[in-house]
């Protein structure tokens, strides 16, 4: 089992995205993403997602809002993974060039454009009408099948 994080910075109607292009072997590469990564023994989720964010983009986060909840059974093919899923608006600091990818604020209208995986269009929406969920995604081969979901208030 993975317990991962995925943070979207927010401010003015855009969201900071990263697009995984510059690992060799990444298992995302192509594909938009928010920032996080896999969480480091001892470490709560909230650590975790300031450290990816940090370590990603530069910024610091100042206040975390736990946005969702996932579950991807045998998402890589190997293992279950555990998202904890946030957003903040509450950050500072100066963008740094990321070695995990090109980082880039889209307008939030313009994200669905993006090439996302598409487990990630169906909560992102959730995500920027500010529903908490907690959700499974089913993917196959990287194929996505199905979800079920609950939000809750």
């Amino acid at each position: 089992m993975i317990l991962a994080t995925l943070v979207y910075l927010q401010q003015k109607g855009k969201t900071l995205m990263l697009l995984r292009n510059k690992k060799q072997n990444d298992f995302h590469k192509g594909k938009w993403n928010g920032l996080g990564g896999k969480m480091e023994p001892g470490e709560s989720p909230d650590e975790c997602a300031i450290r990816e964010v940090e370590e990603e983009s530069g910024y610091k986060i100042q206040n975390l809002k736990l946005a969702g909840l996932i579950t991807e059974p045998l998402f890589d093919g190997k293992q279950d993974w555990h998202l904890f899923l946030y957003t903040s608006e509450d950050f500072e600091g100066e963008q740094i060039i990321s070695d995990e990818g090109t980082l880039e604020w889209i307008p939030n209208e313009k994200i669905f454009d993006l090439n996302l995986w598409e487990g990630d269009r169906i909560f992102l929406k959730w995500i920027l009408e500010k529903k908490f969920f907690s959700a499974k995604f089913i993917y196959k081969k990287k194929e996505f099948k199905d979800y079920s979901v609950n939000f809750y208030e």
